[in-house]
């Protein structure tokens, strides 16, 4: 197992707990807001199961089949989670309709009850933390979805502990199910907004615009003897990042002196940046475009 693949692991382990807390809660108080922040904590759990799969896929090599590799299968996780956010603000409106209609907050426990998810949402925070550091440093969506289920998680916990403490202490409490339904929103907007980025991943979106130029400014830098570099496209594929470009050089420059130059940028590039994979085209002179970058 790796190294991704034991922290999507872990969310699982860390998850059930969570979860354990929370619809502990829901269960003293009878809350819709409660509810509704158990019912994200069970679909932070079934996401953490889709990512642990989508990364024992993504980590096994190319293939016949598959000569870029597996590492898309992140993408699919992160859509996968998304989907499982939306149906879970589903579910919360439903709830918040029922209880609008049926009240069944119960006063004498809802301070252990808020005092227990306090508790799951302290420790989805600091899982979260560990998450996002961990997802940069191995470059992975399925992780980073995880971290973002997590924080968004967070915050619906902060909302609700909140707001059903305000409807206990005002005695107005159809604060309860309305908050659900403010819960439900946030838990909808962060499913779409995981979507929407999973799906450019899948659609082979160019790396960042930062990355572009740097880039750029490697190929520039260490590009000496030939002429300019043009047609530059990249794409992510979850972990990786594909770049390729066409390079022109001499028209009496050797094959020997050009593939040199190509090794260069190649080191320099992958020093900086070690998860690129670079193809290069070597071009004469008379294909110059004078566009894209020029050779220091």
């Amino acid at each position: 197992m790796g190294p991704a693949q034991r922290f999507a692991a872990g969310s699982i382990g860390v998850g059930i707990l969570v979860l354990a807390v929370k619809s502990a809660a829901w269960w003293l108080t009878g809350s819709a807001a409660l509810y509704s922040d158990a019912l994200e904590t069970i679909v932070n759990v079934a996401a953490s199961v889709v990512a642990l799969i989508a990364l024992g896929l993504a980590a096994k090599p190319a293939d016949a089949n598959h000569p870029y590799g597996h590492d898309k299968a992140e993408f699919f996780a992160a859509v996968i989670e998304g989907v499982l956010v939306v149906v879970a603000a589903l579910s919360i409106f439903e709830h918040a309709w029922e209880t609008w209609n049926a009240p069944r907050l119960m006063l004498g426990t809802v301070g252990l009850g808020l005092g227990l998810n306090a508790v799951g949402g302290l420790l989805n925070a600091l899982w979260a933390a560990v998450l996002f550091r961990a997802s940069r440093k191995l470059r992975s969506p399925a992780l980073r979805g995880d971290a973002q289920h997590l924080m968004a998680d967070v915050a619906t916990s902060v909302g609700v502990v909140g707001g059903v403490g305000l409807a206990v202490l005002t005695g107005y409490l159809v604060l309860d199910p309305l908050l659900a339904v403010a819960t439900g929103v946030h838990v909808l907007y962060s499913g779409a907004h995981m979507i929407t980025d999973s799906v450019g991943g899948l659609m082979d979106a160019a790396a960042e615009p930062a990355v572009v130029r740097r880039i750029h400014a490697v190929i520039a830098e260490n590009a000496t003897g030939a002429i300019e570099a043009h047609d530059l496209r990249t794409r992510n594929a979850g972990r990786v990042s594909f770049v390729d470009f066409h390079l022109v050089v001499p028209g009496a420059m050797s094959v020997a002196e050009s593939h040199a130059i190509c090794d260069r940028i190649e080191t320099a590039l992958k020093t900086e940046m070690n998860h690129l994979v670079i193809t290069i085209h070597v071009e004469p002179e008379a294909k110059a475009k004078h566009t894209g970058v020029t050779v220091l």
